[in-house]
Protein backbone atom coordinates (compact mmCIF):
# COMPACT_ATOMS: atom_id res chain seq x y z
CA UNK A 1 0.00 0.00 0.00
CA UNK A 2 1.32 3.40 -0.95
CA UNK A 3 1.42 5.54 1.65
CA UNK A 4 3.31 9.33 1.70
CA UNK A 5 4.26 11.96 4.56
CA UNK A 6 3.33 15.36 4.05
CA UNK A 7 5.69 18.15 5.79
CA UNK A 8 4.29 21.26 7.04
CA UNK A 9 5.98 23.04 3.92
CA UNK A 10 5.24 20.73 1.34
CA UNK A 11 2.49 21.67 -1.26
CA UNK A 12 -0.09 19.13 -2.06
CA UNK A 13 0.04 19.14 -5.35
CA UNK A 14 3.65 18.06 -5.13
CA UNK A 15 2.38 15.28 -2.23
CA UNK A 16 -0.13 14.37 -5.20
CA UNK A 17 2.27 13.93 -7.64
CA UNK A 18 4.60 11.77 -5.77
CA UNK A 19 1.80 9.90 -4.43
CA UNK A 20 0.63 9.06 -8.03
CA UNK A 21 4.42 8.06 -8.97
CA UNK A 22 4.52 5.77 -6.15
CA UNK A 23 1.05 4.03 -6.96
CA UNK A 24 2.63 3.51 -10.46
CA UNK A 25 5.66 2.04 -9.36
CA UNK A 26 3.82 -0.45 -6.91
CA UNK A 27 1.67 -1.06 -9.61
CA UNK A 28 -1.55 -0.11 -8.07
CA UNK A 29 -3.76 1.07 -10.99
CA UNK A 30 -2.73 -1.70 -13.37
CA UNK A 31 -3.47 -3.93 -11.01
CA UNK A 32 -7.16 -2.43 -10.12
CA UNK A 33 -7.64 -1.96 -14.26
CA UNK A 34 -7.14 -5.96 -14.35
CA UNK A 35 -8.81 -7.45 -11.85
CA UNK A 36 -11.95 -4.95 -12.64
CA UNK A 37 -13.66 -7.17 -15.31
CA UNK A 38 -12.87 -11.54 -14.97
CA UNK A 39 -9.83 -12.50 -17.09
CA UNK A 40 -9.59 -15.54 -18.16
CA UNK A 41 -7.27 -18.41 -17.63
CA UNK A 42 -6.57 -18.69 -21.58
CA UNK A 43 -6.09 -14.79 -21.90
CA UNK A 44 -3.56 -14.45 -18.40
CA UNK A 45 -1.58 -16.92 -19.95
CA UNK A 46 -0.83 -15.08 -22.85
CA UNK A 47 -0.47 -12.27 -21.67
CA UNK A 48 2.21 -13.35 -19.45
CA UNK A 49 3.64 -15.10 -22.10
CA UNK A 50 4.28 -11.78 -23.83
CA UNK A 51 5.41 -10.31 -20.97
CA UNK A 52 8.18 -12.98 -20.73
CA UNK A 53 9.37 -13.25 -24.24
CA UNK A 54 9.54 -8.96 -24.22
CA UNK A 55 11.57 -9.31 -21.05
CA UNK A 56 13.96 -12.16 -22.80
CA UNK A 57 13.78 -9.84 -26.13
CA UNK A 58 15.16 -7.14 -23.90
CA UNK A 59 17.72 -8.60 -22.03
CA UNK A 60 19.07 -9.97 -24.98
CA UNK A 61 19.55 -6.65 -26.64
CA UNK A 62 21.19 -5.21 -23.69
CA UNK A 63 23.43 -8.01 -23.20
CA UNK A 64 22.19 -9.27 -19.99
CA UNK A 65 23.28 -13.06 -19.86
CA UNK A 66 20.21 -15.47 -18.96
CA UNK A 67 17.60 -17.72 -20.47
CA UNK A 68 18.42 -17.13 -24.15
CA UNK A 69 15.59 -19.73 -26.06
CA UNK A 70 11.94 -18.88 -26.21
CA UNK A 71 10.78 -22.52 -26.83
CA UNK A 72 8.57 -24.57 -25.16
CA UNK A 73 9.38 -28.38 -24.13
CA UNK A 74 6.95 -30.89 -25.38
CA UNK A 75 5.73 -34.08 -24.32
CA UNK A 76 4.67 -37.17 -25.94
CA UNK A 77 1.51 -39.06 -24.44
CA UNK A 78 4.40 -41.69 -23.11
CA UNK A 79 5.73 -38.22 -21.13
CA UNK A 80 9.20 -38.39 -22.22
CA UNK A 81 10.74 -35.10 -24.04
CA UNK A 82 11.17 -35.15 -27.65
Amino acid sequence: MAKILITSDENIRDALRRFKKMCDKEGIINQSKRIAYFEKPSEKKRREESRRIKNIKRAQKLGIPGQATTTRTTFTRTGRNN
